[in-house]
């Protein structure tokens, strides 16, 4: 085989392992329920329960927040989100998260707001912040 060939089969080999990859990390849309039952990353729309309460106090812990979210589905589920509230919460229209359930919780990664503001248009999205203590919740 000429060099040219081969170099030409390992770079299909790589592109086709980046391909695959990158379609397996990709998490997909569902609900609490299906969080729960596949123990994978994936993304939850739903609307914010203002009727219970937001827990996050930044004096004790400026990277804890948990909150309720009511899914789809219509189920409702606590939400943990290991970083600062993000500003206007309470003023979202949905939600979407990024996480997986860990126990009866919604462990998430990612924030993803939709704003009803003329100013705040566009979506917001917040991503957990790595921290030790946060980890050992």
């Amino acid at each position: 085989m000429k060099k040219s060939s081969i170099v030409g089969i390992i770079i299909i080999a790589i592109a086709i392992g980046v391909i695959i990859s990158t379609y397996a990390d990709s998490s997909t849309y569902g609900s609490f329920t299906d969080a729960k039952e596949s123990q994978t990353e994936l993304h939850v729309v739903g609307t914010l329960n203002k009727s219970k309460e937001l827990i996050y106090n930044p004096k004790v812990d400026a990277n804890y927040f948990a909150f309720y979210l009511v899914d789809k589905q219509g189920k409702e589920c606590k939400v943990v989100f290991s970083g600062a509230k993000p500003q206007d919460f309470e003023r979202s229209e949905e939600v979407v998260l990024t996480g997986k359930m860990i126990g009866n919780e919604f462990s998430a990664s990612k924030i993803l707001m939709k704003c009803p503001s003329k100013y705040n248009k566009d979506k917001m999205e917040v991503q957990e912040v790595e921290h030790t203590a946060a980890l050992n919740r």
